[in-house]
């Protein structure tokens, strides 16, 4: 017999006992006598029995694995996210299944009728679909989530952010602090809240430092990742009068203009100061070491993985929604420094008063 096809029954009838003490030797050993016990476990591992999980799940009602759905696993702070949300699932004694909406509000949808499909105990999901229908339809399966790098009123559930306002306006000041007033900003779709109040708040940055809006030039693409940075990186170039300095919405974008401009042979930061936003592992190994707008991605999945098991645990009647923002900090590196500068700026962070600790609200 196949170890696929060994169930509980021929287990207990090769051990010469009930289906009931077999199911006691693996949920309640201590309820089963030595001899029992080791005589039911010998013949577990000769025939190479393995409990089926989802049925357990499913007659205890309560599965032991959480959903994570992310925008794009190809961008390592999503893999960070992950990284904390697992860390704390393990400590749980939970699993994790990842799946990758690639920025589609179909594939989202996809990906939460398998959760469904699956009982999976509760989901962690920063949402493709800017309509919120796709959350609204899996609301009515009763399955827990949490939003994750996307910020909802306590109301519609847990809530885990940064404040992406800040942290776009903490680049914008520090490139008007270099001196820069010709700026653009290289951002991803605008129906993703990150990439309007990104450009939210270097547009306020701007209104407080007397500059005109017109002066942030805005470049749009479709996609968050090195190779729409590097179309962006075509069109700053084709640009007349061309901006002495640009922020980007996320550091792959950033990347894709550097490898740009540095093909067009143009100098970062001599000609074009650049910042990103992220600051992914990649950011301080470029071949000009980029400045960033450092978000804890690492903290913020760990944090929304531990409300979700708060929300789903034995505390579940105590539990109470909350909304939590993590506060940006900006990492200055050569990328964006004039040259007097750039001696001292491979490890420097600056912040304001604001952007220094998490905040609950």
């Amino acid at each position: 017999m196949s170890a696929h096809g060994v169930g509980i029954k021929e287990v207990a009838k090769e051990a010469g006992v009930s289906v009931g003490t077999v199911s006691n030797v693996i949920n309640r050993p201590d309820s089963v006598s030595e001899r029992t016990r080791a005589r039911v476990l010998s013949t577990i591992e000769r025939l190479g029995y393995v409990r089926s999980e989802s049925a357990r799940q499913l007659r205890g009602g309560h599965s032991r694995i959480v959903g994570l759905l992310v925008l794009d696993m190809a961008n390592p702070f999503f893999v960070d996210v992950a990284g904390g949300a697992e860390r704390a699932a393990r400590e749980a004694g939970l699993g994790v299944m990842v799946c990758n909406s690639a920025q589609s509000a179909r594939e989202e949808a996809d990906y939460l009728g398998l959760f469904t499909e699956q009982r999976v105990r509760g989901v962690l999901v920063t949402p493709a679909d800017t309509t919120g229908r796709n959350l609204e339809s899996f609301r009515r399966h009763g399955i827990p989530f949490v939003h994750v790098d996307r910020e909802v009123p306590s109301a519609e559930g847990c809530s885990v952010s940064v404040d992406d306002i800040e942290g776009g306006a903490l680049a914008a000041r520090h490139l008007l602090d270099q001196g820069h007033r010709a700026l653009a900003y290289v951002s991803g779709p605008m129906h993703l809240a990150q990439c309007r109040d990104r450009r939210t708040g270097a547009l306020t940055a701007l209104r407080e430092e007397g500059v005109a809006e017109a002066a942030l030039r805005h470049v749009e693409v479709e996609r968050l990742d090195v190779a729409s940075g590097r179309d962006a990186g075509a069109r700053l170039l084709g640009m007349s009068p061309r901006p002495t300095a640009a922020f980007c919405a996320n550091d792959l974008l950033a990347l894709g203009v550097l490898q740009a401009l540095y093909a067009a042979g143009v100098s970062v930061p001599g000609e074009v100061a650049l910042v990103g936003y992220d600051d992914i592992e990649f950011a301080a190994a470029a071949a000009v070491p980029l400045t960033s707008v450092r978000r804890p991605a690492f903290r913020m999945g760990r944090t929304a993985a531990e409300l979700l098991i708060e929300e789903t645990g034995e505390a579940a009647d105590a539990h109470r929604h909350r909304r939590i923002v993590l506060r940006p900090e900006l990492v200055v590196r050569g990328s964006s420094l004039v040259r007097g500068q750039r001696a001292a700026a491979s490890s420097v962070r600056t912040s304001t008063a604001r952007s220094i600790s998490a905040s609950v609200l």
